[in-house]
């Protein structure tokens, strides 16, 4: 059971020690009442109810609920598991046996008793029922201001709505919980409906009555809601409906603290000194040195505790969620500094090594050493990078290691957790994960015009913003440079650490709407590369052309093979069945019906 967040910057004086006893660890996700040493008249006043919302805030970084043994890692709030190494992002690393779950999920063969999707079910719906509950506590309490009940109301909804869209985006056939669900009648909550209506009105109800400016940076604003609503909107490509929220995003939007969105260098959104800038437009707080480790849920980024190079360098261990190496081939760039597109970025020269190495001679995209640590680049401050010394197990991990999620070394105490009470204190860091920043904005904005026939120019443009963000030779990597850990900067430096070009799209380049399309969707890839969002970008752009997303990690299967992954032999992915993942049977089993069967019915394929 997770301890109150004490320390992220989500700060509600007075509540948060009411959180200690309040939720169930059943399985069941219906089957979950309040259980402890505390009565609900304790906590049925404005601060017990403030602390229940921190409760259902605390559980967004997939750590500390409800989860199984796999923990925080299979509930990652950044997906690396699901969105990464399920697609053609990453390798699941470390050795085969080592989490020998995820490397079904890798190859596309996981069953229903696979213990991951089992942790990341049972971790949203805690969140849906600490949503609910929050809810149900504050019509209790007839103290609070009706400013404050419709705040608390939206906030909870927002969380519920956020947790739904989780499981509807991982299972497409989930049951959806309001906080009047009848917990005796199971009935009533089968998989069988479309919960899509109902996510949109809680997060339509949020994004009304959330104000703009919070009072702590943690806390979701209108401009969070109307976000994640226009992200939905992207998911059922209803590009007409979200084409309006993100115009207003874009136009009007701000963060919790009162900054307008806006692009900043791309170092900042990975470098906790820089965390929560005018491009976060909703990010888990994430803090450590506070005392949370020693509990065993540490409040730091514990899902991606295992993603750090092995046996060296920052961390202590573990070698898992490597880049892989069809998204190193990915940045590789044409003469006029532009990405190679429909997939010729593995069939092009040579792949990509390590800097100014015998393979690819061409241009690089830089964001590529902001992704991926290759051999002989600059690893922050950690020294140029080994290459093979730091992976470790080279015939399924290939060569590269996680940077977007790892501290600098002159961090190491101060966003890393330093009281060495837990078993992996050194990989347990202060750095947010940002679930919607704001070039996510810029490229489904560039998509929805696309997608409506809309404004092929203004779609160019924001891509091009997008890439010209990426084309500041201020925060690429220099060899010759002194690396500062306040902004993740090599100042000084003269001498890039590989041949970087990143050119924009040409006036025009998007008069074909399948090419700015193409472009569209590529740019999402090299921008978000190793960020949890790839599969489920390949999953929504399938709506639109089913069996594209077969296609293209077959594809990446047979690539991977072919240059020694050995996980890929044999591996296939199964256009109707793959796109979404399977039930998990411990689910079905727990809502199992007095006269047989089951509440929940299996995804097809499984």
């Amino acid at each position: 059971m997770k301890k109150l967040k004490r320390n992220r910057r989500l700060i509600f004086s007075g509540s948060a020690v009411l959180l200690v006893f309040l939720f169930a660890c059943g399985k069941g996700f219906l089957n979950k009442p309040p259980l402890g040493s505390l009565s609900l008249a304790s906590i049925e006043n404005e601060a017990g109810v403030q602390g229940l919302l921190i409760g259902a805030y605390s559980l967004l970084d997939g750590n500390g609920g409800n989860e199984t043994d796999a923990g925080g890692w299979a509930a990652s709030q950044d997906n690396w598991v699901y969105g990464g190494v399920a697609a053609d992002d990453a390798y699941k690393g470390s050795t085969p046996s080592d989490q020998g779950d995820i490397q079904s999920l890798e190859i596309w063969d996981a069953t229903s008793t696979n213990s991951y999707p089992d942790s990341k079910w049972s971790l949203v719906y805690d969140g849906i029922n600490r949503s609910n509950t929050t809810i149900r506590t504050m019509r209790l309490v007839t103290s609070i201001p009706p400013a404050d009940t419709t705040e608390i109301s939206a906030e909870a909804r927002f969380l519920r709505a956020y947790y739904h869209f989780e499981a509807w985006k991982m299972w497409r056939n989930v049951p959806f919980i309001d906080e009047n669900a009848n917990l005796t009648n199971i009935l009533t909550y089968t998989n069988k409906n479309d919960i899509t209506p109902l996510i949109i009105a809680d997060f339509t109800y949020a994004m009304t009555n959330l104000p703009a400016v919070q009072t702590a940076v943690g806390r979701a604003n209108k401009y969070a809601a109307e976000a994640l609503l226009a992200k939905l909107y992207m998911f059922q490509l209803n590009y007409t409906a979200a084409l309006p929220l993100l115009n207003d995003l874009i136009t009007n939007g701000e963060t919790p603290n009162g900054k307008p969105y806006a692009l900043v260098p791309f170092t900042y959104n990975f470098n906790p000194a820089t965390k929560n800038s005018s491009e976060a437009i909703f990010s888990v707080q994430m803090s450590v040195n506070d005392g949370s480790a020693a509990t065993g849920t540490p409040n730091g980024n514990y899902g991606d505790a295992l993603n750090f190079p092995y046996g060296a360098g920052p961390g202590a261990c573990c070698g898992f969620n490597n880049p892989s190496q069809s998204l190193a081939n990915a940045y590789k760039t044409d003469v006029n500094g532009l990405p190679l597109l429909n997939g010729t970025y593995n069939t092009t020269g040579q792949d990509i090594d390590s800097a100014h190495s015998t393979g690819w001679t061409g241009t690089l995209d830089p964001r590529i050493d902001m992704t991926i640590g290759r051999k002989g680049v600059p690893y922050l401050d950690w020294g140029l990078h080994p290459g093979d010394a730091w992976v470790r197990y080279v015939p399924q991990d290939g060569h590269f290691n996680p940077k977007k999620t790892v501290y600098a070394k002159s961090q190491q105490g101060t966003y890393s957790d330093a009281t060495g009470t837990y078993w992996a204190s050194t990989e347990i860091t202060a750095n947010n994960y940002a679930i919607v920043r704001f070039s996510d904005v810029l490229l489904w904005t560039a998509e929805a015009l696309i997608g409506t026939g809309g404004d092929a120019t203004q779609a160019e443009a924001y891509v091009n913003q997008v890439r010209a963000r990426a084309a500041n030779p201020i925060w690429w990597v220099y060899t010759n440079g002194t690396f500062d850990p306040a902004t993740y900067f090599y100042t000084g430096g003269t001498i890039p650490a590989d041949n970087y070009a990143i050119g924009m799209y040409p006036a025009g380049a998007f008069a074909s709407a399948t090419y700015a399309m193409q472009a569209i969707q590529f740019e999402r890839r090299l921008e978000f590369g190793h960020e949890g969002h790839r599969f489920f970008d390949l999953q929504r752009w399938d709506k639109a052309s089913p069996g594209t997303m077969a296609a293209a990690l077959n594809a990446y299967a047979t690539y991977e093979q072919s240059i020694g992954r050995t996980q890929f032999i044999g591996a296939s992915f199964t256009a109707g069945k793959n796109e979404i993942y399977a039930i998990p049977q411990s689910q079905i089993d727990v809502e199992g019906l007095p006269g047989g069967g089951s509440a929940l019915t299996q995804n097809p394929g499984y």
